[in-house]
């Protein structure tokens, strides 16, 4: 990859390229979780490498604006959350959800400036467990996010958020690879019932489309018969997943189901993982004591992140809690936790790694795939034109898919129905 487009696609402030792009999408702020009260504690939010803060008003509308107040950039996370707006508890000045300035005590009541005065504030949406956010020019603002694992019902859907110390762009190719689950995700070295360790060389064929893409993965097993994924991306930063098959149980099926990540960027060096878990049939709804086990089984449960915080306690400081004794014997990478071997490998490439340096290979398409059509989407928002998948309508009819098929079977026959959105 040449240096000046790994440039344009990780670097994402105000005025870059990618940040631009990005910019034009509605994306995750924070969970509402973190905003559980009216009139609660404000919430520092870093997005796109802008510092701001979150705060849920008197009505239970959330507001996100600037960090600091126009005043004396005086920090408004120590403000008073207060009849609906945000009072800077340096002189007293209040602001809005929508950034007006509502009081200004520490001035004559007959200024004028209370008039002129306003914070840099983003319009926000909730769905899905999620505090949505579009920070882009307001006249090509989108309709609203509609995924169909953020339109299902509570009962239905679970999320969570984690933290990556590195570039965005390195946790969205490892979503995108399919390859790697063969090796960096084998926790039972030698166990022949592991649909993805019997095949580490999975057939890629990407499909373009008006969100981005859906890719198909096909694994060849002895016995006549095909392992097929289809994965879906949507630009600029979200992969969905299939996790039908229950995998070392090929003959079992769970609740159907499917899962996600969206890699926020932070800034250029530092990103929020929002994870979610979307389940489709309706007479069966998600168990809480199930999904805390599944977030556990990935690296993400209660106990494994550092008290009030997304960070991980398993990180590159303590090298993941790595067990060299177990990868020589059960687990290919010897560290706990799905997700957290992930978090391993992308983070231990630096914060941004040298992509001039890789050799992509016929397993990589979808990432290759993925990078030209952000850098093509970057230039389409250079030309004033909206970039593919900003418009909810191109994705809100999609899901990924996974099944067993006799080899030679057209799997857009075999997966009709499970294609098909519930929500």
């Amino acid at each position: 990859m040449r240096q000046e487009d790994a440039e344009r696609l990780t670097r994402v402030g105000p005025g870059t390229p990618a940040g631009e792009l990005f910019r034009r999408y509605w994306q995750p702020a924070a969970l509402s979780s973190e905003l559980p009260e009216k009139d609660g504690a404000p919430v520092r939010v870093r997005l796109l490498g802008e510092d701001l803060i979150a705060f849920r008003d008197t009505e239970g509308k959330i507001g996100l604006v600037d960090a600091y107040c126009p005043h004396r950039r005086a920090p408004l996370f120590f403000g008073r959350n207060e009849e609906c707006g945000i009072r800077c508890v340096y002189h007293g000045w209040k602001f809005n959800a929508d950034g007006t300035c509502t009081d200004l005590p520490s001035e004559p009541a007959e200024s004028p400036m209370k008039n002129n005065i306003r914070i840099k504030s983003y319009p926000t949406f909730e769905q899905g467990g999620i505090v949505w956010t579009y920070m882009g020019p307001k006249d090509k603002q989108p309709a609203p996010p509609d995924y169909e694992w953020s339109r299902a019902p509570e009962t239905h859907r679970a999320v969570s958020k984690a933290y990556q110390a590195c570039n965005y762009l390195q946790g969205l190719e490892g979503g995108l690879d399919t390859a790697h689950v063969s090796f960096l995700h084998n926790n039972r070295i030698g166990d022949k019932k592991n649909l993805f360790a019997r095949d580490g060389a999975p057939k890629i064929e990407v499909f373009d489309t008006d969100y981005g893409y859906y890719y198909v993965s096909t694994r060849k097993l002895s016995e006549g018969r095909d392992f097929i994924r289809v994965y879906q991306y949507t630009l600029p930063f979200q992969q969905m997943r299939p996790n039908m098959v229950q995998t070392g149980l090929e003959s079992n099926r769970v609740a159907p189901r499917s899962d996600g990540h969206l890699w926020v960027p932070i800034d250029d060096e530092q990103t929020n993982v929002y994870n979610w878990t979307c389940g489709f049939d309706e007479d069966c709804p998600l168990d809480p004591q199930q999904i805390e086990e599944t977030e556990a089984f990935y690296g993400r449960g209660k106990d494994h992140y550092i008290p009030g915080t997304f960070k991980l306690k398993a990180n590159l400081s303590n090298d993941y809690f790595i067990d060299r004794q177990e990868q020589k014997n059960t687990s290919f990478t010897g560290i706990q936790g799905v997700n957290t071997q992930d978090v391993a490998l992308q983070e231990g490439m630096g914060t941004v790694t040298d992509r001039t340096q890789e050799h992509l290979g016929t397993s990589d398409r979808a990432i290759a795939v993925m990078r030209r059509m952000l850098l093509e989407a970057t230039r389409a928002v250079e030309a004033g034109e909206t970039p593919r998948g900003a418009e909810a309508k191109s994705y809100r009819d999609i899901r990924p898919y996974d099944g067993l098929i006799p080899t030679g079977t057209d799997w857009r026959e075999a997966f009709v129905e499970g294609l098909a959105p519930r929500w």
